[in-house]
């Protein structure tokens, strides 16, 4: 071998790999995961959640929406004769996720005591 293929050597085994610095990662977050059978429901309330972070002049990501999560279920239509004939039903659960970044403890109270409609599950998470 040559001494440049040896160097080359040296170099790719001697050099580390550069760690990734998130320019975020020192702020405190608060991700907020929000799920719902209907989507309407939860655009609206989403924008009830982006209302009050813009009330309170929070600086805040979002909402991304995250893969819809489908469950289908097949049933029997018939009790006993007709086994061949079945139905499928299917239930969509459609998620979005807002991040809120520097949350004081005032943007934390007012989305506490936000009312949101029925059927919105709402995940708040401290990062």
């Amino acid at each position: 071998m040559t001494t440049i293929a040896k160097e080359t050597k040296e170099k790719k085994v001697a050099k580390p790999r550069a760690a990734k610095v998130a320019k975020e990662g020192d702020a405190a977050k608060l991700r907020i995961r929000v799920r719902a059978y209907e989507h309407k429901i939860l655009d609206a309330s989403l924008k009830q959640i982006m209302d009050t972070a813009i009330r309170y002049d929070v600086k805040f990501f979002g909402p991304i929406p995250l893969p819809t999560e489908i469950k289908k279920y097949t049933v029997n239509r018939a009790s006993f004769v007709f086994k061949n004939a079945r139905e499928q039903f299917e239930m969509r659960v459609h998620k979005r996720l807002i991040d809120i970044l520097n949350p004081n403890q005032k943007i934390i109270e007012a989305l506490t005591n936000l009312s949101l409609p029925s059927g919105v599950n709402i995940d708040v998470k401290m990062m």
